[in-house]
């Protein structure tokens, strides 16, 4: 989904970039890592197991490949002496902050998931290659699945439907990340940094900003994270503080509610 996005915000930079993909490119297999890195200046990851609910009981799947494989890239790029770029999750942290996060929190991911991609993050920086993390949240785009288009397929069979209203984050469209990742791959900044749309909101509001800007009448109602029985628990505050990243950004983050209109418009 992101990868795609910045693929196309880098060739309209004028960046030329070389997309690799399952299954031609798998980033478990160390074979197709080499080859994937033979004569790049540059290597942004997106490759991740997302599946949060499977992670719980494929935890040794999630592991090799938004662990295991990051550090065996973070070798095989130091040894080349290329800059990577990582993408990261909000999932890191337990959600139990009453502020947005920093980078400087302590992370305490409370499902498989999130101790897999904190993981990634250890093993990278444990390889010392140059590289950039970047945590993203709430991210949704036109190419995979997402929590928006599900939401909207689910409406169109007519049932009622419920939506928590105690998780809050900012919806970040992958279009809008891709942008802000252009920008840092001209810089080719070190460290860590967290991304997202301006503005927060719970799912439950986001819900009815989706259906009011689709003009969909929906039988609505709020919940709460508890009503669902879940085999991977959520952190219910995902809020992102991006204060590090918007210095070395050329354009004020936007809020939220415009690149969800747009993505609602291209529905």
């Amino acid at each position: 989904m992101l990868g795609s996005d910045l693929a196309v915000a880098c060739q309209q930079r004028g960046l030329a970039a070389a997309v690799f993909d399952l299954p031609q490119c798998d980033i478990t297999n160390h074979k197709h890592l080499t080859e994937a890195l033979g004569g790049q200046d540059i290597v942004v990851n997106c490759a991740a197991y997302t599946n949060v609910e499977k992670a719980e009981s494929e935890y040794e799947l999630a592991k090799k490949a938004n662990a295991d494989a990051v550090a065996a890239l973070g070798e095989l790029v130091k040894r080349a002496g290329i800059w990577v770029l990582h993408i990261s999750t909000d999932f890191v942290f337990d959600g139990k902050n009453k502020k947005p996060y920093l980078e400087t929190d302590k992370p305490n991911p409370v499902n498989a998931y999130g101790r897999s991609k904190l993981l990634g993050e250890r093993f990278l920086a444990d390889t010392g290659c140059s590289h950039c993390i970047v945590r993203v949240e709430w991210t949704y785009g036109t190419h995979g699945n997402n929590f928006i288009k599900k939401l909207v397929e689910r409406a169109k069979t007519g049932q009622p439907l419920k939506v928590v209203d105690d998780q809050i984050g900012s919806p970040t469209a992958t279009a809008e990340a891709a942008k802000a990742l252009c920008q840092l791959i001209l810089k080719r900044p070190k460290g860590l940094f967290h991304f997202a749309s301006a503005g927060y909101v719970n799912r439950f509001e986001m819900a009815r900003f989706i259906f009011n800007k689709l003009n969909m009448s929906v039988d609505l109602t709020s919940c709460k994270t508890g009503d669902y029985l879940c085999a991977a628990e959520r952190p219910l505050n995902s809020r992102f503080d991006c204060s590090k990243i918007k210095v070395l950004l050329d354009e004020p983050i936007e809020p939220w509610q415009g690149p969800l209109e747009h993505f609602l418009r291209q529905l």
